[in-house]
C-alpha cells in the first residue's frame, strides 16, 4: 500500500490516499470521516453536491487531514473513470477505495418487475462496482497494492427477503465479485474484501414507519440496528494494515441478523 510508513495506532492510515464512493450520507460519510480521523486524504464521492462539498470541509476541519468532493453518477462510466482520475490527481495516488454506493431499488414479486428496474438495481449496486475496479485498480497497483472495499449485504448471501430479488442478485454478485479479483490481485500487493453490513440507521432507514423499524431492529440478535460509525469502524479495519492476511473474504459487521432465529 504505498510506502511503508512509521506505525502509528491512532491513525493507521497516515498518509494513506482514499477514495470512498457514496460518501455524501450514511454509511459512506460515516466512513469517510473514520479515514480522515486515521490520518488518511480522503476524495469522497456522490450524487449530493452541495452536501458532499459541506462534508468535506468539515471533515477537513475536524480531523486536519485534506478532504474532498468529487461528484459522481455510479452508473455512468464516464463519469467513475472521471472520477477516480480525480482522485489520483488530488490525491498523487490511491491506496484504498471503498465502494459503498448502494440502494435497495424497486421491490416487488419477480413476476412484477420490469426489466428497467432490474437493471437500475444492477447497475447501481453491481456495475457501479465493477466500473470502479476498472479503473482504481490500475491506479492501486502503481502504488504497489492496496485495500479494494465493496459494500455488500447478508441479503442474497445468507438471507433472502421476499420482494428483494433483485438487490439480492447484486449484492451477492459483489461477493463473487470480491472472489476473483481478491484471487486474481493478491499476487500483487492488492486486497480485495466485502463488507455485509446489517440494518443501519442511516437517513433513508429513518423514513421507514416504527412498525417496519422494529421489524428490522428484532431480526438482528443485538435487537438494534447499527450506527454508521460502526460500520465505518469495520470498514477502518478492512483499509488498514490490521487487516493485511485478510482478503476475498466476505465480513460481517451485521449484528448477528445472519445467524439470528428469535
Amino acid at each position: 500500500m504505498g510506502a511503508i510508513l512509521p506505525a502509528d495506532p491512532a491513525r493507521p492510515l497516515l498518509g494513506k490516499a482514499a477514495l470512498v464512493v457514496g460518501a455524501d450520507s450514511g454509511i459512506g460519510l460515516a466512513t469517510a470521516r473514520a479515514f480522515a480521523k486515521a490520518g488518511a486524504h480522503v476524495v469522497m464521492a456522490g450524487l449530493r453536491e452541495r452536501e458532499g462539498v459541506d462534508h468535506a470541509a468539515a471533515i477537513a476541519a475536524d480531523t486536519g487531514h485534506p478532504a474532498s468532493f468529487v461528484r459522481v453518477d455510479v452508473r455512468e462510466e464516464a463519469d467513475v473513470a472521471a472520477m477516480v482520475a480525480a482522485a489520483v490527481a488530488h490525491l498523487g495516488g490511491l491506496d484504498i477505495a471503498f465502494n459503498n454506493a448502494g440502494a435497495v431499488g424497486l421491490m416487488a414479486p419477480l413476476p412484477d418487475m420490469m426489466p428497467a428496474a432490474w437493471h437500475e438495481t444492477m447497475d447501481i449496486n453491481l456495475t457501479s462496482a465493477f466500473l470502479g475496479a476498472k479503473y482504481q485498480i490500475p491506479a492501486m497497483l502503481e502504488r504497489g497494492g492496496g485495500s479494494l472495499i465493496f459494500t455488500s449485504s447478508f441479503v442474497g448471501y445468507t438471507a433472502g427477503m421476499p420482494g428483494m430479488a433483485a438487490y439480492a442478485a447484486a449484492k451477492a454478485g459483489l461477493i463473487g465479485l470480491t472472489q476473483v479479483l481478491a484471487a486474481e490481485y493478491g499476487p500483487k500487493g492488492l486486497r480485495v474484501n466485502a463488507l455485509l453490513p446489517g440494518g443501519t440507521d442511516t437517513p433513508g432507514a429513518t423514513t421507514t414507519t416504527p412498525e417496519a423499524r422494529a421489524f428490522v431492529e428484532g431480526i438482528h440478535a443485538l435487537k438494534r440496528m447499527a450506527q454508521p460509525e460502526e460500520i465505518a469502524r469495520s470498514a477502518l479495519y478492512l483499509a488498514s494494515d490490521a487487516s493485511s492476511f485478510t482478503t476475498g473474504t466476505a465480513l460481517f459487521a451485521d449484528g448477528g441478523v445472519s445467524i439470528n432465529r428469535t
